[in-house]
C-alpha cells in the first residue's frame, strides 16, 4: 500500500505576518479541524497527515495552503481554503487514494475545490 500525505501548511494567514503565525493562524486553524474530522471518521484513516511550518503560497499572497503527494502519482497543492472546506478536502483524499495514478478529472473535485487548486504535477517516472 502507498503512502498517501496530507501536508497542511501550519503558518498560512491573511491577517499575521509569517513570523507572527500561531496557533491563530488559519492554516493551523484549518489543520486542526482536519484533524478533528479525521479523528471522528475512521474512513479517512487511510492519510497521513503531515503538518509543515510552510509550503511556501503565502509570497503569492495564497493563505491555506494543502498538498496531497504520493509516490508515483500526481500532486495536488490547493490553496486559499476556507475553513469550511474540510469535508471537500477529506472526500477528495478519498478519491485521490482510489485513483491508480492519483488523476482526479477536475469536474470530479469535490465542493468548490476547482477553484482553490493552484497545481497539479505529474508523478515522476
Amino acid at each position: 500500500m502507498k503512502l498517501h500525505t496530507l501536508f497542511v501548511c501550519k503558518s498560512c494567514s491573511a491577517v499575521l505576518d509569517h513570523e507572527e503565525a500561531d496557533e491563530r493562524a488559519e492554516g493551523n486553524q484549518l489543520l486542526m479541524k482536519i484533524l478533528e474530522a479525521q479523528k471522528n471518521n475512521p474512513i479517512y484513516n487511510n492519510i497521513n497527515i503531515q503538518p509543515v511550518g510552510c509550503l511556501w503560497t503565502c509570497v503569492k499572497k495564497y493563505s491555506c495552503a494543502v498538498s496531497f503527494v504520493c509516490p508515483q502519482k500526481y500532486t495536488y497543492h490547493f490553496v486559499d481554503l476556507p475553513q469550511e472546506s474540510i469535508t471537500d478536502l477529506l472526500q477528495f483524499s478519498q478519491m485521490y487514494q482510489e485513483s491508480k495514478d492519483g488523476y482526479v478529472l477536475p469536474p470530479k473535485l469535490p465542493g468548490k475545490l476547482r477553484s482553490h487548486l493552484l497545481v497539479r504535477i505529474p508523478p515522476t517516472p
